[in-house]
């Protein structure tokens, strides 16, 4: 595989510790062009295993999804997501969905499906919601702190979740504000399932 080939970043993570990058059109870009090159220059310096096609704003959105998987693909990501659209995620064929803290719902109708599941939470509650409905992941956020954002859950309460609910069956992803290496080496210590992030792989 290509990626196999180029030089990546220098961060030590533990085999058992995933990447995750999910995509912004005002970081990644809203063409074509633009997106296909942030996309090689990014896999090209970065260990993903997972990675997310999230746009809530382009009119071009399916077309932009379509070059998003073809990269993705090219590159081997381990995992290719598509973030709250089920429809794009079935007829393109995405590995897996990336659902809001607004559609827990629709994880039931995946129940007998290979499609992965991941989906947002902030609360225990909805960690338990994600746990009943048979999410096979969940982002857990903020841990740090990100404008808008709302207070950062920290570290400590990322260990204790992480403790309290991840099993062999269900990830806990850190989410929020992780935009650099020290970030990560923290989020390793919780035994986490790995982080996600949009800023880190294009800092």
């Amino acid at each position: 595989m290509i990626h196999q080939q180029l030089k990546k970043e220098a961060l030590n993570k533990p085999p058992f510790f995933i990447s995750y990058l999910i995509t912004d059109p005002n970081i990644f870009g809203n063409t074509p062009e633009k997106l296909e090159k942030s996309l090689i220059k990014t896999f090209s310096n970065h260990r993903i295993e997972i990675a997310c096609f999230r746009d809530k704003t382009s009119i071009n959105k399916e077309e932009l999804a379509l070059v998003f998987l073809k990269i993705a693909r090219k590159f081997g990501i381990n995992k290719v997501l598509i973030n709250s659209d089920l429809e794009l995620c079935q007829r393109y064929k995405f590995d897996g969905i990336h659902f809001n803290s607004e559609q827990f719902t629709l994880l039931d109708r995946l129940q007998d499906t290979q499609i992965y599941k991941i989906i947002s939470c902030h609360t225990e509650k909805e960690i338990l919601f994600a746990k009943s409905y048979k999410a096979d992941a969940i982002t857990y956020s903020p841990i740090f702190f990100k404008e808008k954002k709302g207070e950062p859950k920290g570290i400590n309460n990322l260990a204790k979740i992480v403790s309290k609910y991840q099993d062999k069956d269900f990830k806990i992803i850190a989410l929020g504000g992780i935009i650099s290496n020290s970030h990560i080496e923290k989020i390793i210590e919780t035994k986490a399932f790995g982080f996600a992030s949009i800023r880190y792989f294009k800092n």
